[in-house]
């Protein structure tokens, strides 16, 4: 009897540990971008859970969420009241969330960098900063990868 318990406890502590809680956000995105739906790969690998809101109007949800024009790329998501727009890597929004900077409101990889998550091509790796991002539209760099 002593045995069965130890075995159930054991369990129940494997799973509240691989049941971990996610962070829950939502990624607004084209319905025509395949490169979106691998970055939500990218994010849920890494312990996201992202709802996907597929949209062919993205410039009002830019817009209402602070995102100045030259910032932009292709998929836009908000977790933890944070604008995260682009191909930025799931490392770096873990970051931001735990030190929640003083006056940034999100992060942006602009454009769409070749080998930013979700925009993998083999070898081939783009240089790419991640930019940090107040309500003016001002930067500073956060971090930089395939440097």
């Amino acid at each position: 009897m002593k045995f069965s318990r130890l075995v159930a406890l054991s369990l129940l502590t494997f799973s509240s540990f691989s049941m971990a809680k996610a962070i829950q956000g939502t990624n607004y995105q084209s319905p025509y971008c395949g490169c979106c739906g691998a970055w939500v790969e990218h994010m849920e690998e890494n312990g996201f859970d992202l709802d996907v809101v597929k949209t062919a109007e993205m410039t009002p949800i830019k817009i209402k969420l602070g995102l100045q024009p030259e910032l932009a790329s292709c998929h836009t998501a908000q977790i933890d009241g944070y604008t995260f727009e682009g191909h930025v890597p799931a490392e770096d929004i873990k970051r931001f969330l735990a030190e929640k900077p003083q006056r940034m409101i999100g992060l942006t990889v602009p454009g769409m960098p070749i080998g930013s998550p979700g925009m993998e091509q083999g070898d081939t790796k783009q240089a790419f900063e991640v930019l940090a991002f107040d309500k003016n539209g001002r930067t500073m760099v956060w971090s930089r990868h395939n440097q």
